[in-house]
């Protein structure tokens, strides 16, 4: 096909955010533009149970303050999985680099987060983003690495 959209390498997405506006808003957002919602949850502990099983994930989005602890707990399991994680937060937690590709600040614009999965997808394969939106920093190749053995 002549205009056949390029294939995603990000489609599969586990959304970890406990305040229900701003879940509900981003599924519906990441759902309408095509993504995949593996799941929305508002714990910690079902965010470690769902990428503990195995799932296929592309991204895991998490916030960093959420009621039942830290979604930094969230980004280890993933990053022990080697599934990227976007801290999406109005507090990016010091060690972020180290397990994130990025940290996008809230309040963001919905076109903001479509961006900062873009520019994540881009770096994923070895390419510079277009362009970087307001509030995003993007780490240099982080977190990518190769899941621990089990």
């Amino acid at each position: 096909m002549l205009f056949e959209r390029k294939k995603r390498r990000i489609t599969r997405l586990l959304l970890v955010e406990d305040e229900p506006l701003v879940a509900f808003d981003a599924e519906h957002l990441l759902i309408a533009e095509h993504y995949q919602v593996v799941a929305t949850v508002d714990r910690v502990a079902r965010a470690v149970s769902i990428i503990a099983d195995g799932q296929a994930i592309d991204l895991v989005l998490v916030d960093v303050e959420l009621a039942d602890g830290s979604g930094v707990d969230v980004a280890r399991a993933a990053a022990g999985r080697g599934i990227p994680v976007l801290f999406v937060t109005a507090n990016c937690p010091s060690e972020a680099s180290a397990l994130a590709v990025g940290c996008l600040v809230k309040p963001f614009a919905q076109r903001d987060l479509l961006a900062a999965i873009r520019a994540i997808e881009a770096t994923l394969e070895g390419a510079a983003p277009r362009r970087l939106p307001s509030g995003f920093r993007l780490f240099a190749r982080a977190g990518l690495s190769e899941p621990d053995a089990a």
